[in-house]
């Protein structure tokens, strides 16, 4: 069964990234965060919006930006392959859907163009993993193949690929895992808890200043 939730893209910046996705003929959806702080009604506090188009994320934020009546200057990171606009006390951020794999003692991908899905995989836990499409021709529809939904009703923290995989790629996640578990008072699932365990020595290839920084999230 198919779920649509078109009552989640009430915010104007949406019609106008479906309108340059049109044009510039590219497959968009609004990922992460807010997918998720909507299925849980916690988007009062709606600060910024994750937006992943198959193609170029930064081509689709200059359209964007040239169609909004104040037309935004657009922040470009080539180095990433992202862009990110200001709208409406929005911050709206551009990714070109990508693969990344990772070497042992680096925390940087290797980055390759990819699908929805490939993009999906990579991201850090199922319940940030879930996409609403903006493409007309089934806007508000709900991909979640990791069975995020199921995931937040069982208020668990779990990742989309084996946790090994995905803690050893970025062992960051670790300290994220830790913080969704205390901001949305779930539980970390068990296997993905004895991962952590078993990689925590994978930490020291995060930079301090990453470190803290997360830190002062989860306080």
């Amino acid at each position: 069964m198919v779920s649509t939730y078109k009552e989640a893209l009430q915010q104007e910046i949406f019609s106008y990234i479906t309108k340059a996705s049109t044009i510039l003929q590219l497959e968009t959806y609004v990922i992460g965060g807010f997918v998720r702080d909507f299925l849980l009604q916690r988007n009062s506090e709606l600060k910024d919006i994750d937006i992943v188009t198959v193609g170029s994320g930064i081509a689709l934020a200059e359209k964007v930006a040239s169609l909004l009546p104040n037309q935004p200057k657009v922040q470009i990171f080539k180095t990433y392959g992202t862009a990110m606009l200001r709208f409406q006390d929005l911050e709206i951020e551009f990714v070109g859907a990508r693969k990344e794999s990772y070497t042992e003692n680096s925390r940087n991908p290797e980055v390759q163009e990819g699908t929805l899905q490939d993009d999906q995989n990579r991201r850090d836990f199922t319940i940030n993993a879930m996409a609403l499409s903006l493409n007309s021709e089934n806007y508000g529809e709900l991909l979640d193949p990791f069975n995020g939904v199921e995931d937040l009703e069982r208020k668990i923290i779990k990742t989309p690929l084996n946790p090994d995989i995905t803690y050893s790629d970025d062992p960051l996640r670790m300290m994220r895992a830790v913080r969704f578990a205390t901001q949305l008072n779930f539980k970390i699932e068990q296997k993905s808890l004895e991962s952590i365990t078993n990689n925590a020595e994978r930490i020291d290839i995060i930079t301090r200043e990453r470190i803290v920084d997360e830190l002062h999230k989860i306080l």
